[in-house]
């Protein structure tokens, strides 16, 4: 089967979710020589315009070629863009494309991917709520946002407690934390998970203090503790920190990963399906991650193609720890997207069992959400945190 369209979209509606780049999504659709189509999603964050016009320009180097070789064609792009390894927009649009010839090989074979890639390990994947806190800022806000999620099931909660703090943090802001972590852990109780997210962005004094105050509560990880590319604060943090790290949604290459891991810089992984090297690169990931003893929860907080990739390869591996769920705090239309087919229920979320991505689209829904691209608005508050939170408590 040879491609024979790769076609991007960008999808919005009026309805915009818990986070500004929740408010859109990059889909991309794969047609080949025989009629088979396949889905793929690429990572928009700020740069719709730039991650769009890369799948085009991406899309050159696949069209005509067959749809099965999907280690040839990855290396044919990396061959051919000669910043593959530094592009993030390079990465997630040939990222997309690999999920796409997926989904087009499973339908082919009349099989989910997970059948293809060992059979599933699990046909439940637990899950845990990210999205959940807009607009929270007090602890009180924290308490019944947290209260709301434990009631729908879900027994591991993600959340940044960090308010406005950059790069630095000072007392006040890290007993600002600690009320509104000692908040969520009374609405969960004793046996629920804090999972605590730093996004990446305090310097590793700033950060090793935060640790300090973290260890009572016991999180199950810490993310992304200090930023993504101070590797010698990240060395440092290691060293005087005894938390559990969790980091790799940055990663865009095998080799980036495989530095991560064989530094033991993280003792969970977190590889995001649509920025690595889609399921071909992931693939491999995975089995570094295992023979390193590290575990796996994918980053997953774009849209349903992505967590239906993700669900798919969560089921087959061995070492997964937990897959993260925006799901149910999507906005509607990306739930519709694909017919609501992978619910939360319990915490968990059963494998999608249709041919490929397991899932199907709505095609009408495409035609009626897709727009030009467009710019981001760029505001005091980044386009990376959940939605009315970069504030502190007065």
């Amino acid at each position: 089967m040879k491609i024979k369209e790769i076609e991007p979209f960008l999808l919005s509606s009026m309805e915009k979710g818990s986070a500004t780049w929740a408010s859109i999504m990059i889909l991309v659709r794969v047609t080949t020589s025989n009629g088979l189509v396949g889905y793929g999603e690429a990572v928009p964050t700020i740069r719709a315009i730039s991650v769009y016009n890369a799948i085009k320009q991406v899309s050159k180097a696949y069209l005509n070629k067959e749809v099965e070789e999907t280690e040839k064609n990855y290396y044919e792009w990396y061959k051919q863009d000669f910043y593959l390894a530094r592009s993030f927009e390079s990465a997630t649009a040939v990222s997309a494309i690999d999920i796409a010839c997926w989904d087009i090989i499973g339908k082919n074979f009349g099989a989910p991917i997970y059948k293809l890639l060992g059979e599933e390990f699990r046909k439940n994947i637990p899950v845990y709520a990210n999205g959940w806190y807009q607009d929270c800022v007090t602890p009180e806000e924290f308490f019944e946002k947290a209260k709301m999620v434990k009631e729908r099931g879900y027994n591991a909660l993600k959340f940044d407690p960090f308010g406005s703090y950059f790069n630095w943090i000072d007392k006040k802001g890290i007993e600002e934390a600690k009320a509104r972590i000692e908040a969520v852990k009374n609405a969960i109780g004793e046996q629920g998970t804090l999972l605590i997210e730093h996004h990446g962005r305090f310097n590793a004094n700033s950060a090793i203090m935060i640790a300090d105050m973290l260890k009572q509560f016991q999180p199950g990880f810490v993310e992304e503790p200090v930023h993504h590319e101070d590797v010698l604060g990240l060395r440092k943090y290691r060293r005087l920190s005894e938390l559990r790290v969790a980091l790799g949604e940055r990663l865009i290459s095998l080799r980036e990963a495989a530095f991560y891991i064989n530094e033991g810089l993280c003792d969970i992984l977190q590889p995001d399906i649509t920025n690595i090297g889609g399921i071909t690169i992931a693939k491999k990931v995975l089995s570094m991650a295992e023979a390193n003893d590290i575990e796996i929860a994918f980053h997953n907080a774009f849209g349903p193609i992505q967590n239906a990739a993700s669900l798919q390869l969560s089921a087959v591996i061995p070492n997964l720890y937990l897959l993260e769920s925006f799901y149910d705090w999507f906005p509607q239309w990306k739930r519709d997207l694909i017919f609501n087919e992978t619910q939360i229920n319990s915490g968990h979320s059963v494998v999608p069992n249709k041919p490929g991505l397991g899932i199907s689209v709505n095609e009408g829904l495409i035609e009626k959400l897709n727009v030009e691209p467009i710019a981001l608005a760029v505001s005091e508050e980044p386009v990376w945190v959940v939605k009315g939170t970069w504030k502190n408590i007065k």
